[in-house]
């Protein structure tokens, strides 16, 4: 982030009061790290795991502006009272695992679509908070699980929010991710495990290819984001694109030798593509490219579809980094070098 974005963004956040829903999971707790030293007044961390907040708090004690706050995103009276005198809010809650929400699909809904309306509410409804960015994912994109279908929708709520009142103007904006490296449930601390334990490591279709970034680029994202933003956008980065059956090879190549097993003992067993797995993914859907802007080299932004017209950046040209092929995949060598680089392996 360059140094005026930077400045801008501790005007933001500088003896204000700022709200994370979610903010005990990976991305939730990286945005409040990020945010301690630009000298909030109050950092309020909300979410519904008491253990979760139990580990931060120990891990973050000496920081005086965090305020811990139990609540469930489905819960209006309780998200309005934790509203309540907030400046900007990040809404990082959510339901993520498509195992899960293609068994529970109402539970994703009450989460992902009603919890994302009750943020909606929470934030038309208080005088103070004026900026709301909301994190959304890249399987919204050509929707084919329930996970991705109920974030998409969030998506669409949170743009239109910025435009059903304008006074007081409020700005709320989306930012689509991929796959977060080593987060809380992703596959990378999933092997970890099972490499431990002597194999297998489980695999669903070896073709797979994957957008991953990591947690501070993420986080990144979502910051310059929150200074970005001027209503109803969704912002994209330009990843880095994998082939699944190379990250797993290497994970067991560099990572068996650390906790004392051989390299060669270790299996991978393909398990089948679960209900809705894609082969390949997109962070840009068809009828969004000819509204889609680059910002700069790594960061794009699709504009609202009624106000397209609006975004002064030039028109996204090329489609490297924001769709998964074979001629944007990172070769097995220079993923090793990336996952060295980034102190994943």
């Amino acid at each position: 982030m360059d140094v005026e974005l930077r400045e801008t963004l501790r005007e933001l956040v500088e003896d204000k009061i700022i709200l994370v829903t979610g903010g005990t999971g990976t991305i939730g707790s990286e945005i409040v790290r990020q945010l301690i030293p630009l000298k909030p007044r109050f950092l309020r961390v909300y979410s519904r795991d008491e253990y979760k907040q139990s580990v931060l708090r120990s891990q973050l004690k000496e920081h005086g502006c965090l305020r811990y706050l139990l609540g469930d995103v489905r819960d209006l009276e309780r998200l309005e009272r934790a509203f309540e005198g907030v400046h900007l809010a990040f809404h990082a809650a959510a339901l993520k695992r498509i195992e899960s929400t293609e068994y529970d699909p109402l539970e994703a809904v009450k989460t992902n679509v009603l919890g994302t309306q009750n943020v909606i509410r929470a934030t038309l409804q208080s005088p103070t908070t004026g900026r709301v960015v909301s994190i959304s994912t890249d399987k919204a994109v050509n929707v084919t699980t329930t996970m991705g279908a109920t974030k998409l929708l969030a998506e669409r709520l949170v743009t239109w929010a910025s435009f059903y009142r304008r006074e007081p103007h409020k700005t709320l904006c989306s930012v689509r991710f991929g796959n977060v490296l080593d987060s809380r449930g992703s596959v990378i601390p999933i092997w970890r495990e099972q490499i431990k334990q002597g194999g297998p490591v489980t695999l669903t279709n070896p073709d797979m290819r994957r957008f991953f970034m990591t947690i501070p680029k993420a986080v990144e994202l979502v910051l310059r984001s929150a200074v970005m933003a001027t209503g109803g956008e969704v912002f994209i980065l330009r990843m880095q694109c994998v082939n699944i059956r190379d990250l797993a090879e290497i994970m067991i190549e560099e990572y068996a030798p650390k906790v004392g097993r051989s390299a060669k003992e270790i299996k991978i067993q393909i398990t089948g593509a679960n209900p809705g797995e894609k082969l390949d993914e997109d962070l840009i859907a068809p009828n969004e490219w000819d509204r889609t802007h680059q910002i700069d080299d790594e960061l794009a932004v699709i504009a609202p579809a009624h106000r397209a017209d609006e975004i002064e950046f030039p028109m996204l040209e090329s489609q490297e980094g924001f769709i998964t092929q074979p001629a944007n995949t990172l070769d097995k060598e220079q993923l090793r070098e990336y996952l060295k680089s980034e102190g994943i392996v």
